[in-house]
């Protein structure tokens, strides 16, 4: 790699939807900052077979759901 045009590469903590911290290597930030997740593997419907819901307040799923309610959607 060439010197001094790579961003630093050092260890965050990255915080999971369910209060976990894992730490990690990144770019993010500094060393020792904390990366917070909105959405992470222990939920998501990728990488939890479907078996896990997307909570969804206010968006466009719910936005859908609302406008064809009756449609059975």
């Amino acid at each position: 790699m060439k010197k001094e045009i790579h961003p630093d590469y050092h260890l965050i903590d990255v915080k999971l939807t369910d209060g976990t911290v894992v730490q990690m290597r990144s770019t993010y930030g500094a060393e020792g900052d904390t990366l917070s997740l909105d959405i992470d593997p222990s939920v998501h419907p990728a990488w939890t077979g479907g078996s896990s819901r997307l909570m969804d307040t206010g968006g466009r799923v719910s936005k859908f759901k609302n406008k064809y309610a009756g449609l059975g959607f």
